[in-house]
Formats: structure tokens, sequence, C-alpha cells
């Protein structure tokens, strides 16, 4: 078991997390500070300095912790049996991260992926995770056509392309527009599904100068 003095730091590096991600959650990652984190935990700035070297360390935990989250879900879905239907999928790929705490880890994902566009590393790992997510999706495609749940036609890679690129989307809606459901969703790829495809690009006529 653990020490007490392991333990301790354990919990005191966990506070230190989650006070920082409650102020991201609230004020995003650029407006806020170190010494916001720092007043947030109530520690001294050496305290919070023993832990970590500085707010983008921090980032980097919090993307790691909304990966963890993806992939226990994934873990999950995987060992359920009757595999779960593509409605229940959905709307637990959008709804994990949904906790009872002050902050809210799908705010702070949506921040990361932006600030992997500047950061090479963050970028690096953003990208295997979402290859990973894709993998997984794909699996579980594989799993509804055998219970029936998907045309057996269907493209369970492309399947799982189509769900791992609109799920950040939703996410963005339900913090920035208006919240997209399951239900909304499968209707609109049903909807895609029965447009036929056209013969060849529009055609875009030039207007006539009088």
């Amino acid at each position: 078991m653990p020490s007490i003095t392991e333990r301790r730091r354990a919990e005191r590096r966990r506070q230190i997390l989650t006070d920082a991600w409650t102020c991201f959650s609230r004020n995003g990652f650029h407006a806020t500070s170190m010494d916001d984190i720092i007043a947030a935990t109530g520690m001294s700035s050496s305290g919070v300095y023993r832990y970590f070297s500085g707010k983008d360390e921090l980032i980097d935990a919090a993307g790691e912790e909304s990966m963890a989250i993806f992939r226990a879900l994934f873990d999950r879905l995987r060992a359920t049996e009757p595999v779960p239907d593509i409605a229940t999928t959905i709307a637990a790929i959008v709804e994990p991260v949904d906790t009872d705490t002050e902050y809210d880890l799908s705010r702070v994902a949506i921040q990361a992926w932006s600030e992997a566009l500047r950061q090479p590393q963050l970028r690096e790992r953003a990208g295997e995770f979402y290859r990973e997510m894709r993998s997984q999706l794909a699996a579980l495609a594989r799993r509804w056509q055998h219970a029936g749940l998907l045309a057996p036609q269907a493209s369970p890679e492309a399947v799982a392309m189509v769900l791992a690129t609109f799920m950040p989307g939703m996410l963005v809606a339900r913090h920035a527009a208006d919240r997209v459901s399951t239900e909304q969703v499968l209707a609109g790829l049903r909807g895609l599904a029965g447009i036929d495809q056209p013969a060849g690009p529009p055609v875009h006529r030039k207007s006539r100068k009088h």
C-alpha cells in the first residue's frame, strides 16, 4: 500500500489539477495565469511548482485526462453485451466528460484541440488519439453489422470516420450554439444516406452584363 506521504502527494497533485481545470473551463487557457491557478489551490507558489513546472504541463495533463475518459468509455462500450445501438453510442461519445464537478472537461477538450495547432507535441498526441478512436469505432461498427444494426455493405471504417469527425462538432455546438441531440444527428444521417450522388459538379453560369 502507498505510504501516507505518497497518498498525500497524489491528493495534492490531483487538487492542483482539478483547480487548474476549473480555471481553464471557466476562463480558457490563455486568460488563465499561473497566479490564478495558485490562488485557486490555496497553496503557496512553491508548493504548486513542486508538482508542476508551469501552465503548459497542466494543459497537457488536462488533455491526457480527457483522452483517458474517452478510452474508458470505449472499453465499456466494447465490453457491453449486447452491443449498444448506434444512438446509445453517439450519445455516450458526446456526454462522457459531463461530471458533477465545477469543471467541464468538454470545454477544456475544445481548447486543447485549438492548442494542438501551436504545440507539435500536443498535436501528435491528439492525432494518435483520433486514430485510436476511429479504430475503436470501426470495431463497434463491425459489431453493429453482426447484430443487424448496420447495413452489411457499409464500410465500418467509413462509419467510424463520420462518427469521429462530427463528435467535436457536437461538443462545440453544446457550448457555442444550440445543443445538437442524438436524434437530430441520426435524422440528418438518414437523410444524407437517401440523397442520390450528383452526376457532376454544379454548373456556375456567368451573369450577363448590361
